[in-house]
């Protein structure tokens, strides 16, 4: 039994000790990621998930001026994660 206890705690520790945090690649694109989630809830008034081109004049004047190119599929509003789709891809 202590046998596999101290294996069990030595596996754990490897992979805690060995395993990157994050590369600084991750680390910019979660910073970017929250930083869009925050502004996309405060702009999104309805708190339906569903950013108008009105919200994003308002909110996210950026956003708003690439509104037509994040609405891809033409639905008349964008989601959080069409914005950081095409922020990633900048």
């Amino acid at each position: 039994m202590k046998i596999l206890t101290l294996l069990q705690l030595t596996v754990t520790a490897s992979v805690v000790f060995f395993t990157p945090l994050h590369s600084s690649a991750q680390s910019k694109g979660t910073a970017l990621d929250v930083m869009i989630e925050k502004r996309f809830k405060v702009a999104n008034k309805k708190g339906d998930g569903k950013l108008t081109l009105e919200e994003a004049k308002a909110g996210m004047p950026k956003v708003a001026a690439n509104f037509d190119r994040i609405d891809t599929q033409k639905r008349g509003y964008i989601t959080v994660e069409q914005i950081k789709t095409m922020a990633a891809s900048q």
